[in-house]
């Protein structure tokens, strides 16, 4: 009999509730706290406010959705880790209650394990041994996944993420949050050659982008008139996407070399910029690799990515138990 799993993730400020039946996704609710906007960039206390205002009735979408009730699933899942503690702490709760009530096993599931593993929520899947990249608001990461839970990390960002960046940039130009959706949106109009910012050089397979972020705001303190930023944001726009961007696939390329893998996967956030996922396509033609990207709902934070990782945990009965802590670092 195949298995019905309830997921939750609520990592940051997505609320978000999966229910899967074995592998086969019956139902996914997510629900984005908009209120952020308001203050360029998320707050830790209305993230979590606003989880616990959300999660109830997500989760009555979830079931009505999967035409299902509480008594008929078989386990519940929730992301231990890596987040924002107090969002972390509202999803596990909330978890190790309904488990609690409902007699259930609860299996607690690694954030970014689960954004490897969201390639693997639909078809096309990769095969092992492959490269992921993973980069998001609060995550840049290089890793060699061998397995479902062999994973070994190769390298990862020294400061701030590319998300953040991307978002911290943008603010600087006056673009909403978040930034890096409107960076991507401009720089589609620009020309990526008209301006040249200088990176920081890490030696290894690890990242560093609070140097670009200096350089770019330095940028724009010399050229600080409205009719500048006005004039050139789609170059500006392109130009520092393209600086960005040409930090990861440096880093792949070393890493492909490293690893002699034969096929990549993106995940996070980030993976939905345009221009990072044509530029890595390019690269595969060229390089001689596969590439995997999930579609743009499962890039982002969501109980999808959840839900399959708790099925491949369920098949090895990884369970948790109750007093598993909510965990704002996780190592891989």
């Amino acid at each position: 009999m195949q298995k019905i799993i309830l997921a939750i993730e609520s990592s940051c400020d997505e609320t978000s509730i999966a229910i899967i039946k074995g592998n086969k996704l019956l139902s996914h609710v997510i629900t984005n706290q908009k209120i952020h906007a308001d203050y360029g960039g998320v707050v830790p206390e209305l993230a979590s406010r606003y989880h616990q205002k959300n999660i109830v009735n997500i989760l009555q979408q979830a079931l009505q959705k999967a035409n299902l009730t509480l008594n008929q699933l078989h386990a519940i899942a929730f992301t231990q880790g890596p987040g924002l503690l107090g969002s972390l702490l509202v999803g596990s709760c909330f978890a190790k209650g309904l488990a609690y009530s409902l007699s259930l096993p609860l299996i607690a599931v690694h954030h970014i394990k689960a954004h490897v593993l969201a390639n693997f929520i639909e078809d096309p899947k990769p095969n092992f041994p492959f490269l992921a990249l993973i980069v998001s608001g609060g995550h840049t990461q290089l890793i060699h996944v061998k397995d479902y839970f062999d994973m070994t990390l190769l390298g990862q960002t020294k400061d701030d993420a590319i998300g953040e960046a991307f978002d911290k940039i943008a603010k600087t130009i006056h673009l909403p949050y978040p930034g890096g959706i409107w960076i991507d949106r401009y720089a589609q109009q620009g020309n990526p050659q008209t301006f040249t910012f200088p990176t920081t050089k890490v030696p290894g397979l690890d990242f560093s982008f609070s140097g670009i972020k200096t350089a770019f705001s330095q940028f724009i303190q010399k050229n600080n008139t409205p009719s500048f930023i006005q004039e050139n944001r789609y170059d500006i726009c392109a130009s520092i996407q393209e600086a960005l961007i040409n930090i990861l696939i440096n880093k792949v390329d070393k890493a492909l070399e490293i690893t002699s893998v034969d096929q990549v996967v993106l995940g996070g956030g980030v993976a939905a910029n345009s221009a990072l996922r044509k530029k890595m396509y390019t690269m595969g033609q060229e390089k001689g690799f596969q590439l995997f990207v999930p579609r743009q709902k499962y890039c982002t934070d969501n109980a999808a990515m959840i839900a399959i990782t708790a099925y491949y945990q369920l098949k090895i009965k990884d369970f948790s138990n109750y007093k598993a802590p909510a965990l704002a670092k996780m190592n891989i």
